[in-house]
């Protein structure tokens, strides 16, 4: 998508909402027919990897600048009245706002780039689904059953693996394991919010949660279990720190670091009477050799 083409599509949809200030209230059949017609052409875009709900930038807190117009057309998407029913026999049945739906894993215009590109996706049966609007680079893989929410991105070769939640506009880079039951919380509202950043070759491991426009940097190693929030502690046991997050700046785990849960002791003396402890994210190392042989996928899995 050229420069203009981009600028257009947001100042249409920026004076879309403008003109349409309150969700439920009349709508004239012109507005709604432009509405409809806008969303259609955001999610083209998002698909293709035109535009981004939020793409690096070194100025930006975290390194990451959100696009707030992005996320505030998917919104006027939601708003459009109406539902849709897909049926595939007895077994898959879903009903969804009529602008949206399920990207076609197979027959889409990503998915046909990434086979001329010689990396196609692999999506093993099982049942997931990715809603329209996600954009996925060549060569991910997909394992059941899992999803993929609207403005998500997913760089290449990465792999999402079973029970894991890629959440709504969340940023996945190249190469990335979500493993198991790994989940990356969406955000939509506010439109300004942060969405969950991935950098590339970051390993997830099972059970992790992430949430609240936390960045992973790139290439860290999260341990079984790790939960993280853009405002979370982390203490730092290499450099002898803690990294705390907040509402202008997120959370950023250091590119390279090994992180697994932890605790602290509660404040107070009746919870330390009682040995109360709460549970904080450690940083415990860099990564190294030993931790690139524990983290090391075969590639035929891939």
């Amino acid at each position: 998508m050229s420069g203009e083409a981009y600028a257009a599509l947001r100042d249409r949809i920026l004076a879309t909402l403008d003109a349409w200030p309150a969700a439920g209230s009349p709508l004239p059949d012109a507005l709604r027919d432009e509405a409809v017609e806008l969303t259609a052409e955001l999610v083209t875009a998002l698909e293709a990897g035109a535009v981004r709900a939020a793409e690096p930038d070194p100025a930006a807190p975290g390194g990451w600048r959100v696009n707030a117009w992005v996320k505030r057309g998917i919104l006027l998407g939601f708003r459009i009245p109406g539902l849709r029913d897909y049926r595939d026999g007895p077994i898959m049945v879903a009903r969804d706002k009529v602008a949206y739906g399920v990207l076609d894993l197979l027959e889409s215009e990503g998915a046909r780039a990434a086979l001329a590109a010689g990396a196609p996706w692999r999506v093993v049966p099982g049942g997931s689904t990715a809603r329209s609007g996600v954009h996925l680079e060549p060569g991910v893989t997909i394992m059941p059953p899992s999803y993929l929410n609207i403005g998500a991105w997913v760089g290449r070769g990465t792999m999402v693996d079973s029970h894991a939640l890629v959440g709504s506009c969340a940023q996945i880079g190249a190469r990335v394991h979500l493993s198991a039951a790994a989940q990356v919380g969406g955000v939509l509202e506010p439109a300004g919010a942060r969405p969950v950043v991935v950098e590339d070759d970051a390993f997830v491991g099972g059970g992790c949660g992430l949430y609240e426009g936390v960045v992973v940097g790139q290439g860290a190693v999260l341990g079984s279990g790790v939960i993280l929030t853009g405002q979370s502690r982390l203490i730092d046991l290499v450099e002898e720190r803690e990294l705390r997050g907040t509402p202008e700046a997120p959370l950023v785990v250091p590119p390279g670091a090994v992180v697994i849960p932890g605790s602290r002791p509660a404040p107070g003396a009746w919870a330390a009477a009682q040995g109360v402890a709460l549970s904080v994210p450690v940083i415990v190392k860099r990564r190294d050799a030993s931790t690139e042989a524990r983290v090391a996928l075969e590639e035929a899995l891939r």
